[in-house]
């Protein structure tokens, strides 16, 4: 690959102009700048909407564990008792009892937007200015992971609103992809990963879902498919009312278990072969698992059909682009790709390494020939 290096990490950020400066209560710090959603601008460059977790430093004192939370324009920190959670995850912490899954998050994100050159390769210019924060109860506690797509001259962004309400996928629009009106929530069901295809397809838009659940029921003894966490899809004749398609997507193989978790990741663009899905798989290990990105190509006019894939990664976690910091890693073995963009004989793909950096790499074209 010509160019694979970190672009954008946590050093990177100027809290002074984060949107939570002097509104919380506490000192606070980057956990994480990453995922980034991509697109390229009306003036060539691309843009980064990168997610930045913003965190507590002393989250526990005198023995609770606090949370931020928005609230009507506020910033405020809930405290838990440590004795009543489960903190073996530093991204979270579960609570204990009560018969079904409860968290809260160790810090908040907001989206920031960062414009690079037009091949990544280097930061032009950080908008904090127009930074995307928490504006509704559903998204109390964070807007994550931004997914940008541009279908034909209007520039449409979903993004991950968390809250106790619900986990629910909103939607933004735009005319210059800098300037963005909140629409609302989309999906009102837990899905990390919407992603609008970058085109339509028999006069419809386009998206792969990803909805979770603690209950999954399984294929045939035999079954070539893993039960599980797969992607599907969905259509919509505006983009704000999106209904499930009847027909599979990508699911996870029986064979393997490197991708018996799934989900979308960078937004279907189209191709000469069909549309180029860039997407995760997660093996199980530890308490996050291995994730790695892999690709499909998928028919035109009917995306739950697979024309071409890979087994073999596209992109692992490289620890050598993560060596020079080091001593902010609290995760390993993830990278979690959220955008790609056409640069003539190659893609400028971009990801979020080890949940704290953003990653660019240059792929070829013709990786995607086989």
């Amino acid at each position: 690959m010509a160019f694979d290096q970190i672009v954008f990490d946590p050093r990177d950020v100027d809290l002074v102009r984060s949107p939570l400066a002097g509104k919380v209560d506490a000192e606070t710090y980057v956990l994480g700048a990453f995922n980034p959603g991509m697109t390229r601008l009306r003036n060539g460059n691309l843009l980064l909407m990168v997610r930045v977790a913003e965190a507590l430093k002393r989250p526990i004192v005198d023995q609770h564990i606090h949370a931020i939370r928005w609230d009507e324009g506020a910033y405020v920190l809930d405290a838990w008792p440590i004795d009543y959670v489960d903190t073996a995850d530093p991204r979270k912490f579960m609570m204990r009892g009560g018969g079904w899954k409860v968290m809260a998050l160790t810090s908040l994100s907001w989206l920031l937007p960062v414009e690079l050159s037009a091949d990544g390769t280097e930061v032009v210019d950080v908008h904090y200015n127009r930074a995307i924060v928490p504006r509704a109860s559903y998204q109390c506690y964070g807007v994550e992971d931004a997914r940008i797509s541009r279908v034909g001259d209007r520039y449409l962004m979903t993004t991950c609103s968390v809250s106790p309400e619900r986990h629910s996928t909103t939607l933004y629009t735009s005319d210059n992809a800098l300037d963005w009106r909140l629409e609302g929530i989309v999906l009102d069901h837990q899905n990390k990963d919407m992603l609008i295809f970058e085109g339509q397809i028999v006069g419809k838009y386009f998206a792969q879902t990803r909805p979770l659940g603690d209950l999954y029921f399984a294929y045939p003894p035999g079954s070539e498919w893993r039960a599980g966490p797969s992607i599907n899809l969905a259509s919509s004749p505006d983009a704000l009312h999106w209904k499930p398609y009847d027909k599979p997507g990508i699911r996870p193989h029986a064979k393997t278990l490197a991708t018996a978790r799934m989900g979308g990741g960078a937004p279907p663009v189209l191709t000469d072969r069909g549309w180029l899905t860039l997407w995760h798989g997660v093996e199980p290990s530890g308490v996050v698992g291995i994730y790695r990105t892999y690709w499909s190509v998928l028919d035109r006019d009917d995306p739950s059909v697979v024309v071409a894939t890979s087994d073999t990664p596209l992109l692992e976690a490289s620890p050598e682009l993560t060596e020079p910091i080091k001593d902010l890693m609290y995760l390993n073995d993830v990278v979690f790709t959220t955008g790609i963009a056409d640069a003539g004989d190659h893609y400028v793909v971009a990801s979020g390494e080890a949940d704290l950096a953003c990653r660019i790499t240059h792929v070829d074209k013709a990786v995607f020939s086989a």
